[in-house]
């Protein structure tokens, strides 16, 4: 039986400035299907009441900062990237099953973007979901991967579950700087809502850096960035990514099969139409 209409939703700290309503129902009108989308934007004390709601009342919905691992204790099941990254990004309300499609949407962006990964060194910072994430994705896509997070106990600990890197802190906190990366990534969430023109890292992390990618897309050039075309490397945010991953995800909620260049083309339409 063909699915009609999708009633989904979006569920963070805050998501009040994304985009996905606007991707996944124009992404699913080339599907030929209708989308009801909702931003839920909740502190972690109403975390609980939304995820009942979300289960109870949605075909389905995607988790963004900080929940993609607090979501799982509400699931039955996690299956593909979900389970091996330890965090969920898409979820089928009837079932309750988790999946993560932040890995496949992430390495699509680079290929399409011409970012070769294999073989390469790269630094990525942060290591919550989309961190998490982009780590495991770029390890089996076979790179050489390191991790940064200020939590020294946690970043070891997702080291060890992901058998990756950590990287030491150089100053104090206020950047990497053990050289000798190709790619480095932004996960951190630095430089987005009130930390705007703020950067993670000080322009000294990019010496030889080949290529640098922050996953934030509002901004389009956040500081990070900046920095990093200051030092001539080349830069990506995560617009595409953000497109792709939902192309994936609005794949699982339809049951088919996802096809890199059918994506690839709905987001050129897209680019054209926003």
């Amino acid at each position: 039986m063909k699915v009609e209409k999708l009633r989904l939703g979006l569920i963070g700290k805050d998501v009040s400035k994304s985009v996905s309503d606007r991707i996944h129902a124009f992404i699913l009108k080339e599907f030929g299907v209708e989308c009801e989308y909702e931003k839920f934007s909740v502190p972690s004390t109403d975390f609980d009441f939304a995820m009942r709601r979300l289960l109870g009342d949605f075909d389905g919905f995607n988790v963004t900062i900080p929940y993609k691992r607090d979501v799982m204790e509400y699931l039955n099941e996690t299956q593909g990237d979900a389970f091996l990254f330890g965090a969920v990004n898409t979820v089928v309300s009837a079932p309750r099953v988790g999946y993560n499609t932040d890995g496949l949407g992430f390495l699509l962006m680079l290929k399409n973007a011409g970012v070769s990964v294999f073989g390469k060194r790269v630094l990525v910072l942060g290591g919550g979901g989309a961190g998490r994430s982009s780590a495991a994705a770029l390890k089996k896509a076979g790179t050489t991967v390191c991790m940064y997070q200020r939590n020294a106990e946690n970043l070891h600990e997702t080291c060890r579950e992901l058998g990756i890197t950590a990287a030491t802190n150089g100053e104090g906190g206020n950047g990497v700087y053990g050289g000798g990366f190709d790619i480095l990534i932004n996960c951190t969430g630095v430089g987005m809502h009130d930390s705007v023109g703020v950067s993670p890292v000080e322009e000294r992390a990019f010496f030889g850096v080949e290529t640098a990618v922050d996953l934030i897309y509002n901004p389009e050039k956040s500081a990070f960035l900046q920095q990093a075309e200051r030092a001539g490397a080349k830069i990506l945010n995560g617009k595409a990514m953000l497109f792709y991953q939902a192309y994936y995800a609005d794949c699982l909620y339809l049951g088919v099969e996802p096809l890199e260049s059918q994506a690839e083309a709905f987001y050129k339409k897209y680019l054209k139409n926003f």
